[in-house]
């Protein structure tokens, strides 16, 4: 049976590619292929960035409560068709079903914070800042957007793009090539729930159209979401061509353990973080210190928890962790963990090679530990797949000491009952992020998120009012006019030379 080829979704229709060159989207579980995305043309870019610019006159003088129905009309769209969605996602990517459902439910956040904006595009007035002048600013839409979401949250990222439509501009978004047919389904979704033709469309393909959203003159700025060298190449080429960019990069999450810390719950939110998500997420544990008194006790417990996670097909719902996303991203574990042991790392839980009885033939790859020193490359360098250090430490400001060393500045947990150790903690470690006694310390909607150092690229982060600031420019307005009591002298000067014929 052939299989089926995707199509771009521009002004409203389904348009087929004319591309000779496919990626094909695999199914983690077997290697099979699922579907082909095109590698779209450069000519069917520009016509996508074409008909958004077009759209964008109307839609920027659309009311923004107007906006905002058609943003909450979206909402109850995604909330009818959110299994159907977490099916698609596991199915393309491979995690969870459960994974998949939770993934929807933080992305239905990310329509409804923006569904607030006549109340997030207010300006600013100040009276009298001269004698006789007001000054205020009013937000202002700026254009059409380039949007690049990752593979690995294929709806959650994606639906940044509401936060730009509310603004008042319009959008073209290219998904991961990996994972493109979640961001597809949302953009029938979308228009279903009133989105005009031209306002949000979507292109898919390879990095060469991720480029070519970079550099076209109508676009007016970039968000991408990815690894910090692809994050760092995405600023560069977009602010060199004029274009806003906000870009956030990869990590090298730590968690520390203090020697009162609540290990019951703790372990738990822990092998969550590690490995929930097949831990292809940038906000996973990656470096677990513990202080040396308690590290023998946490060691055997949470040994032990990570051995009791079951691999399999994230349909079942027994399943705790699902295959990596393809063989190139499987191979990439094997040599990260063979570059680790090379350079002195002990592995003390090898999840290599495991055993899946019905899907021999999937991407799969155990949890994986290793007591690692902070100079070993897996201690290191971001290992996007379920492979964990462990370290012990003398002290909290040895583990601050090591967090800050990083070159990484996406987040930083520590679990304690001592509030000056926290607060301690939260004022030295230099991170976008910090968790108290919390896995994962993903910010909800409604607020900012961002790392620092390799981990971000830009002035404004994602999400919240940040995404209002990056994706509207504000216009200071300076006035001065008559002042009353000169208007009242006119007026008199006219009476005087006309008298009326009315009577008061």
């Amino acid at each position: 049976m052939e299989v089926r080829k995707l199509k771009n979704f521009v002004n409203g229709e389904w348009i087929d590619s004319k591309t000779e060159s496919f990626f094909p989207i695999v199914d983690s579980l077997n290697g099979g292929t699922i579907a082909l995305c095109p590698d779209s043309t450069d000519e069917e870019v520009d016509l996508a960035i074409a008909n958004a610019q077009k759209a964008f006159v109307s839609w920027r003088n659309t009311i923004p409560t107007r906006r905002a129905d058609v943003l909450y009309s979206l909402r109850e769209k995604l909330l009818t068709a959110r299994n159907e969605l977490a099916e698609i996602i596991t199915l393309e990517h491979g995690k969870t079903l459960s994974d998949a459902k939770g993934e929807l439910m933080r992305a239905i956040q990310y329509v409804e914070h923006p569904c607030g904006i006549p109340e997030l595009l207010k300006g600013s007035y100040s009276e009298d800042v001269g004698t006789g002048v007001d000054e205020y600013y009013i937000r202002e839409p700026l254009g059409v957007f380039g949007l690049l979401p990752p593979f690995n949250f294929p709806a959650m990222i994606a639906l940044y793009f509401t936060w730009p439509i509310a603004c008042g501009n319009t959008v073209v978004v290219k998904p991961s090539e990996l994972c493109p047919m979640t961001m597809l389904r949302i953009a029938e979704l979308a228009y279903e729930a009133g989105f005009p033709p031209g306002v949000m469309n979507v292109v898919n393909g390879g990095p060469r159209v991720g480029e070519r959203l970079c550099v076209h003159p109508d676009i007016q700025g970039v968000t991408f979401v990815g690894s910090s060298k692809v994050a760092e190449q995405v600023y560069r080429t977009a602010t060199s061509h004029g274009k806003r960019a906000q870009c956030q990069g990869g990590a090298k999450n730590h968690v520390l353990l203090m020697e009162d810390a609540n290990l019951e719950e703790a372990i738990p939110n822990i092998v969550n973080s590690c490995f929930g998500h097949t831990s292809q997420r940038c906000f996973a544990v990656s470096n677990v210190l513990v202080v040396e008194k308690i590290y023998d006790q946490f060691k055997e417990k949470f040994i032990k928890a990570c051995r009791d996670l079951k691999l399999g097909d994230g349909k079942d719902s027994s399943t705790n962790m699902g295959p990596v996303i393809n063989k190139r991203a499987l191979d990439r574990l094997y040599e990260s963990v063979e570059i680790a042991l090379k350079q002195g790392a002990k592995i003390i839980l090898d999840g290599r090679n495991p055993e899946i009885k019905d899907h021999p033939d999937g991407f799969f790859f155990g949890p994986t530990l290793l007591e690692a020193e902070p100079s070993n490359f897996a201690f290191k360098e971001e290992i996007f797949g379920p492979v964990r250090c462990l370290k012990t430490v003398n002290s909290l400001q040895e583990a601050i000491n090591i967090i800050n060393s990083s070159s990484y500045g996406h987040t930083a947990v520590i679990y304690t009952q001592n509030g000056g150790w926290a607060r301690h903690f939260i004022r030295n470690v230099n991170t976008g992020q910090v968790g108290i006694n919390v896995g994962t310390p993903a910010p909800i909607a409604f607020y900012p998120v961002g790392g620092r150092k390799q981990s971000f690229y830009g002035s404004h982060r994602g999400r919240a009012n940040d995404a209002i600031d990056f994706y509207t420019d504000k216009k200071v307005i300076v006035t001065k006019w008559n002042s009353y009591t000169e208007n009242r002298k006119m007026d008199q000067s006219s009476q005087a030379k006309e008298p009326s014929s009315v009577l008061f």
